[in-house]
């Protein structure tokens, strides 16, 4: 019966050691700190208070000495806005789209020509979403891509670099 007794007790203080835990807590919090004062300090990342010191001449002598890239030769066609009715289960009632393609200059011509495609392609696209799809939190990313890639298809190969959304309201 004293055995019994004994192992009990031998069994009560081998508990896990919280040491390890500790000393983990400890180093994430330096560690965090150190962090954020070596972005403060401007040692990574260029921080604010180094920013704010440099002098307005050192300026001028980084601007002359890096040059710039040309801007890209491109031409900007305005799709006009469009008005979609979503149906009974939306939350709102109207989706009021507008977008810009952007257009390599040599194409402009041509795309332009093509417009009232590229209008039909994307309001058959929005008018045949469900209201969730509109209405999720990621949509207008996923959305852009797929309009993006059918007035492509419409417009040809290589005439249509990107499509900007100007305006996206659910109301």
């Amino acid at each position: 019966m004293s055995d019994a007794t004994v192992d009990d007790a031998d069994v009560e203080e081998k508990k896990p050691s919280k040491l390890p835990m500790i000393i983990g807590i400890v180093l994430a919090l330096a560690g965090g700190g150190g962090g954020f004062f070596a972005v403060q300090s401007g040692l990574l990342g260029g921080g604010q208070e180094a920013a704010a010191h440099d002098s307005g001449s050192e300026d001028h002598a980084q601007d002359d000495a890096v040059e710039t890239a040309p801007l890209p030769d491109v031409s900007f066609i305005e799709v006009p806005q469009l008005v979609i009715s979503l149906g009974p289960r939306a939350q709102a009632n109207h989706l009021r789209f507008r977008a810009s393609l952007e257009v390599p200059k040599k194409h402009a011509v041509e795309v332009e020509g093509i417009l009232p495609r590229v209008q039909d392609v994307l309001n058959s696209y929005l008018r045949a979403l469900e209201p969730r799809d509109l209405e999720a939190p990621g949509a207008l990313i996923k959305l852009r891509g797929q309009m993006l890639r059918r007035v492509r298809l419409v417009a040809g190969e290589g005439r249509v670099r990107d499509l900007l959304v100007l305006e996206f309201v659910l109301n």
